[in-house]
């Protein structure tokens, strides 16, 4: 179907851009698994231009009319440690009272491992009644904003990822928190090597694969490292690069992961905060280059030796 066709589908008048860069509220659209080809497609587009775009009103959708939704974009996986909400063949509960959905720190979900989602759909359940909004970058505009010379070395590098960082030494960490961080996120440690740019498989933009999961460089030292990082992630994060949604009950988000970092705000206290996701699978990035990520390590955390 032609571009102008898929534009006819979901009028332009529908969708209202967020800000200049990144994101896109789509009105008057009722989200299920049952929407036509056509629909799902220009869906799509919306997607790979406003990078996340959001629906408000679909309080209609329960945990299986989300995964039946979601799985339109592709196959749908469940995350590889945390699991999946009771009765769900995919979905992942973050809920704030359970040591969950506190990610306040800019990343690019999963990319410790080499096929990283592609596309994320989340579905607010609980919301609190001030806080808990969620923000959003361009990680294509940011390598645009790039001034050339710093393109060609980000061109060039590659940094290892991994689940296992310092999360016990950010600051508002909690200890149910922490304790949900060391005995289920890392129960299985992950290292892989990305490309800092990758290209991407639709669009073929090029975008920033950086965020709080990127453990260092490879052949960098760690101070000089450390300021690479720091001047790249700073384009990640500019404001005028950034969206930022604040959640009502029954919406819906959903966000290109290989073109974004998002970050969820941890302004809201002891209030409750629930939200679903359901995880479409990505496929490995590709460098500048035409090389391949790839996971160098894969290995289950091994519990205390017992002294008898």
């Amino acid at each position: 179907m032609s571009e102008a066709a898929l534009i006819d589908v979901i009028p332009s008048a529908h969708v209202i851009k967020r800000a200049a860069r990144i994101g896109a509220e789509v009105k008057n659209l009722k989200l299920s698994g049952d929407l036509p080809g056509r629909t799902i497609a220009a869906i799509n587009r919306l997607l790979l231009e406003h990078k996340v775009i959001f629906f408000r009103d679909q309080d209609h959708l329960d945990d299986a009319e989300q995964e039946r939704f979601a799985v339109r974009f592709g196959k749908l996986v469940p995350h590889p440690m945390l699991g999946v909400s009771k009765e769900t063949t995919s979905l992942l509960e973050l809920d704030s009272a359970r040591g969950g959905g506190r990610a306040d720190v800019w990343h690019a979900d999963g990319t410790f491992a080499d096929a990283y989602p592609k596309i994320l759909v989340l579905r607010a359940v609980v919301i609190p009644p001030f806080g808990g909004d969620t923000i959003w970058s361009n990680t294509a505009a940011a390598y645009l904003d790039l001034p050339p010379p710093l393109q060609r070395i980000a061109d060039e590098l590659w940094a290892v990822h991994s689940n296992v960082f310092d999360y016990a030494g950010m600051a508002r960490v909690r200890e149910v928190d922490k304790k949900h961080f060391n005995e289920v996120f890392t129960k299985t440690i992950f290292e892989t090597e990305h490309p800092v740019v990758r290209v991407h498989p639709e669009t073929r933009e090029r975008t920033l694969v950086l965020g709080a999961l990127m453990q260092r460089f490879i052949g960098i030292p760690k101070y000089d490292g450390q300021k690479l990082f720091d001047i790249f992630q700073s384009h990640v994060t500019a404001p005028e690069n950034t969206v930022r949604w604040n959640w009502r009950k029954g919406d819906i988000a959903i966000w290109d992961n290989r073109a974004t970092h998002h970050y969820a705000v941890n302004d809201y206290g002891d209030q409750h905060r629930v939200v679903r996701r359901a995880t479409v699978d990505g496929d490995v990035p590709v460098s500048v280059d035409g090389r391949r990520s790839v996971t160098r390590v894969k290995a289950t955390k091994q519990p205390p030796m017992k002294i008898t």
